[in-house]
């Protein structure tokens, strides 16, 4: 039987609320005396039971990992300003060390590893790629991946892309239930989304809500998902799940007055995450295009001023000397309207497009200058890469018989790392074990010299252990941050 349009309000809204518990679809139906509808009315609105997530948690849930990271802590002098108690306080409760500076220099006692982070991740393929966060891993002497099955790995950091907040590290591992990845452009505002992570520490934790958002500008070479999804510190690096079971982002950063949730929260969408990865697995880094340009907003009023239909493209405030941009043509002022036949909407458009493409690639920029659309060809640069993560094979020594006996794997210096520390020549140390670690040497240091004779790269590095008496002690020439110092080796007997 019909309800009739004078039941009570209260009433109905206690039919429609039974239905959606009972999880029934109800129909806002017209009452029993109205009016037949017109042709031009909508029709009528649908509205669902809430979804069940149960089935996405069981076929999902296994590939998402807890990742806990490592730090080495001098045991003699530890982090400024912070006692043992207070330390050991930070330990017992399971929470990350804050991250101080450290006063241990080359030379020092011995370090010991210490809980420096927790975040999440989840499985890439079946043989043991971990998809994560870079600041998840950052800074990280290891990495521990546990399972949800309790098993527990040592991982391999492969590379971490700090632009873009990805990251990848391998474990030993086969056979492991490899997640499904979606399509971000079916993606739609309003749907239901899950995550799945280990925030506070506390594994295998389900959060769900709705995408707020999509191609939210918060960053030169992301368009973020904003969800309403719950997100703490320690959901970082896991996955964004769509109602389909397949990975859709990857949650990254939250807006937060408090340090906890308060409903906003952003995800990587999965095909930038996808992309960069494969990079990170083929060469460790990700390479990205440039062409050397300062950009700036344009106003809707200038836009109009110099001709433009709507505001569209981006406006040259400079041009770097020399730069693909300089060669080809460009000037300040000039308005960059496409690139490539795509066309520039926002400022945060152009940069998207440049990095995304192979440096060396012959592109066409157009710009608006004076009245006049000029197609300019230009030849893509190469951002400087950041200081790696992690060490590629290509870097890395094999190390030699002495260079084993000392406990030394060392590298090539990195542009970037000449950079930062303003040198010209050194080597950087990979891993320092044995008679290295008990002389206080540690990972990311450099050698300027060795045994008095100075050390350029690898070969000079070799060249000099081959002189050594590998019986007696070995001078080395250290660079530590700021720091320069001679350190003594002195081999096992």
């Amino acid at each position: 039987m019909p309800h009739s349009t004078n039941t009570p309000w209260r009433s109905r809204l206690a039919v429609a609320a039974l239905a959606l518990a009972a999880g029934s679809t109800w129909l806002a139906a017209p009452a029993a005396h109205a009016q037949p509808a017109q042709a031009t009315e909508p029709a009528p609105l649908v509205v669902r039971g809430l979804p069940d997530f149960t089935q996405l948690v069981d076929l999902v849930g296994p590939s998402v990992v807890n990742i806990r990271t490592m730090e080495k802590v001098s045991t003699r002098q530890g982090y400024s300003g912070m006692d043992e108690d207070m330390l050991e306080f930070f330990r017992r409760f399971g929470l990350p060390v804050p991250n101080m500076p450290r006063r241990q220099g080359p030379g020092e006692g011995p370090s010991q590893a210490q809980p420096s982070g927790v975040g999440s991740g989840f499985i890439l393929t079946a043989d043991g790629y971990v998809m994560t966060n870079a600041h998840v891993v950052e800074d990280a002497d290891e990495v521990l991946v546990t399972l949800t099955d309790k098993r527990e790995f040592k991982a391999k950091i492969i590379g971490a892309d700090k632009r873009t907040d990805v990251a990848v590290v391998k474990i030993d591992a086969t056979g492991l239930p490899a997640v499904k990845v979606g399509d971000v452009n079916r993606l739609k505002v309003g749907e239901w989304v899950m995550a799945i992570g280990s925030p506070f520490g506390l594994e295998n934790t389900v959060t769900a809500g709705i995408v707020s958002a999509k191609q939210r500008d918060t960053g030169d070479y992301l368009p973020f998902i904003q969800t309403d999804v719950a997100i703490n510190p320690g959901n970082s690096g896991g996955p964004l799940i769509n109602m389909r079971g397949e990975v859709v982002g990857i949650n990254s950063q939250i807006y937060s007055r408090s340090g906890g949730f308060m409903g906003i929260s952003f995800a990587i969408p999965i095909d930038e995450a996808v992309r960069v990865s494969d990079q990170l697995r083929a060469t460790g880094r990700v390479t990205r295009g440039r062409i050397g340009v300062q950009i700036g907003p344009l106003s809707k009023d200038v836009a109009e001023s110099i001709g433009l239909g709507k505001t569209q493209g981006v406006l040259v405030s400079a041009v770097e000397a020399d730069s693909p941009a300089d060669k080809a043509g460009v000037q300040p002022g000039d308005v960059i309207t496409r690139f490539d036949g795509k066309a520039i909407d926002k400022v945060a458009d152009l940069p998207r497009l440049v990095g995304n493409t192979k440096p060396g690639s012959h592109s066409t920029l157009t710009v608006l200058r004076r009245g006049k659309t000029l197609d300019l060809p230009v030849t893509i640069g190469e951002v400087e890469p950041d200081e790696r993560t992690a060490a590629g094979p290509a870097e890395e020594a094999a190390p030699s018989a002495t260079a084993q006996q000392l406990g030394l794997t060392v590298e090539n210096l990195s542009a970037a790392k000449k950079k930062e520390l303003n040198l010209k020549q050194g080597v950087r140390i990979v891993s320092a074990n044995a008679a290295a670690a008990r002389a206080g040497l540690q990972e990311d240091d450099v050698i300027l010299a060795l045994a008095n004779t100075e050390v350029a790269n690898i070969k000079d590095f070799e060249a000099a252990l081959a002189k050594v008496d590998k019986t007696k002690p070995v001078n080395v020439l250290v660079r530590r941050g700021e720091w320069t110092q001679y350190v003594l080796i002195r081999p096992a007997r």
